[in-house]
């Protein structure tokens, strides 16, 4: 077997293998010097300086030797042989499985900087301990450009940090897109209560310095002097080596129903794109459950390739979580702004709620503000099928 991306579908995916009885190869290509690790406290405890990167490894040096895995870190992967399911790296070196695991992940979208030092995006371990590094150097005013959650999340620590604040947004509230001008309210109202400066409705021109950056342009006109910036406003899947394979390569590598894009090659984590029957539509995930459960379910899906006509299909409840100041804020489903939206305990005034998603009858997701069991509650009875009515009922009678 060949795993591309030392990724956590990655990973997960060589331990599945290995708990599964596999004794053949396994051969994991991973763009960064780094051993695997844990993303999500990127944006939090380690850029907070509360933890550092050795907190956030996925396995230990025992745990990684029981995989028995030939690692390639440092090298990328730059083209595929579909038909001899070969692999190439960017030395040169070329390496042969009978199964393939794509789990290359996807990119931080970037702005044109000018060549001005202090602007950052916030993917991997080298661009925290960048920004990090900026922080401990007691800048005093830091501008987060998008308000999704990675850009929330950067901007909690800074405030965390005593850091002067200020969040830039295309959109007119946060996250509307996802969970609706109610709920996109809520999060930028959690915000302002912690005093970061909100400039919702523009985008941003450009940057202005010498050498560093000193301000960001805004397109209304205006501009917001900043010491430090760090740019959050999406990611792009990593395919472009895959260009010309023959897979199709569509805001993913596009799958079949089992995770599947061609006999003996899946795709798992943030840049696999599949139907998922139980919402019915294709969707790709960036959450880190995903990415375990679909690394887990792919690899099994390679091993036992023979028998298609049982595969199962990989139909999970996207689900997350965001930490922001002292707000665990969780999504479960597949939450459209167009949804019915019924928040069933407590309110959106003490930030502290959850809020049922209804679509066509259906219950399609659930948000919560430090309601963990009922995120988990609702998350199940999605899987179930419930319908919204039933979901209301049952949401009364607690």
């Amino acid at each position: 077997m060949a795993i591309v991306g030392a990724s956590l579908a990655g990973t997960r995916a060589a331990e599945t293998l290995r708990r599964e009885g596999f004794d053949g190869t396994i051969t994991i290509v991973g763009d960064e010097p780094h051993q695997p690790y844990d993303r999500p406290p990127l944006s939090k405890q380690v850029l907070a300086g509360d933890w550092e990167p050795d907190r956030i490894e996925l396995s230990d040096e025992e745990s990684l030797g029981d995989l028995n895995a030939d690692w390639r870190l440092g090298r990328r992967a730059v083209g595929l042989d579909v038909a001899d399911r070969t692999v190439t790296l960017d030395d040169g070196v070329t390496v042969t499985a009978d199964g393939i695991l794509i789990a290359t992940g996807a990119r931080c979208r970037e702005l044109p900087t000018g060549g001005l030092e202090g602007i950052h995006t916030l993917r991997g371990l080298d661009d925290c301990l960048a920004i990090r590094a900026e922080f401990d150097a007691t800048p005093q005013r830091v501008a987060v450009v998008g308000a999704g959650f990675i850009g929330a999340e950067v901007a909690a620590t800074a405030r965390s940090r005593g850091l002067e604040v200020t969040v830039i947004e295309a959109l007119p509230v946060p996250l509307g897109r996802i969970l609706g001008t109610e709920m996109g309210t809520v999060c930028a109202e959690v915000h302002r209560d912690h005093g970061v400066d909100l400039r919702l409705g523009v985008g941003v021109d450009g940057f202005d310095g010498h050498g560093r950056v000193e301000r960001v342009n805004l397109s209304d006109g205006t501009a917001v002097d900043a010491d430090v910036v760090v740019v959050g406003i999406g990611v792009i899947p990593n395919t472009e080596w895959l260009e010309g394979s023959g897979l199709t390569l569509d805001n993913g590598v596009v799958c079949d129903e089992t995770c599947l894009a061609a006999p003996g090659i899946a795709a798992a984590g943030d840049v696999a794109r599949w139907p998922n029957a139980l919402f019915g539509e294709t969707m790709r995930v960036e959450h880190w459950d995903n990415a375990i459960a679909q690394g887990h379910h792919a690899v099994l899906r390679l091993a036992g390739a023979e028998a298609s006509a049982d595969a199962e299909p990989y139909t999970p409840v996207p689900w997350f979580w965001s930490d922001q100041y002292d707000r665990k804020i969780q999504l479960a489903g597949r939450a459209r702004p167009d949804d019915e939206v019924r928040i069933i305990t407590g309110s959106t005034a003490e930030r502290r709620f959850a809020a049922l998603y209804g679509r066509a009858g259906r219950l399609v997701g659930v948000l919560g503000f430090n309601r963990p069991r009922h995120v988990m509650k609702y998350r199940n009875l999605i899987e179930q099928g419930t319908s919204f009515d039933e979901a209301i009922r049952i949401a009364e009678q607690e």
